[in-house]
């Protein structure tokens, strides 16, 4: 299964209000459910070696803009691990202050074994680093909040 019969499955929960899907196959199985209380399952049965974690970058709170309600955010477009450096040894894609337009790459989140280019979709300048790296991140979570 790859990320577009992904993306489908949630629009077409979506589409017809559907609170909870399913689905097992030979080598892996998917549970996805709507609503803030529920952690994702997805196994394989091969092994899974995640590339090792580079540190994220910290926000501290008085880094932290005065209005939070202008602030705009770059959610996950899936469930997987966010990792914000295409390598251990490489530099993060992007650190707070700079400058993100939509094409640019912001993170990358592994899903089943396949790592995926997450772009920011809107423009702006990086205010926080939501999300741990090497760390589950669900579909909508917050990754980056964005002035």
């Amino acid at each position: 299964m790859d990320l577009k019969e992904i993306k489908e499955i949630i629009a077409l929960m979506r589409k017809n209000d559907l609170s909870e899907f399913k689905l097992e196959r030979e080598g892996f199985k998917i549970a996805l459910k709507r609503g803030a209380d529920f952690q994702p399952v997805i196994a394989t049965t091969g092994p899974i070696a995640p590339a090792a974690a580079a540190p994220a970058a910290a926000v501290s709170a008085a880094d932290a803009p005065k209005d939070e309600a202008s602030l705009r955010e770059i959610t996950s477009p899936m469930v997987g691990t966010f990792y914000g450096s295409a390598s251990p040894d490489s530099p993060a894609y992007v650190s707070v202050g700079q400058e993100v337009t939509e094409d640019t790459v912001v993170c990358i989140i592994e899903a089943m074994k396949v790592m995926n280019e997450i772009k920011a979709e809107v423009r702006g300048v990086i205010a926080e680093v939501v999300a741990e790296n090497g760390k589950p991140v669900q579909y909508g979570q917050a990754l980056f909040k964005v002035r």
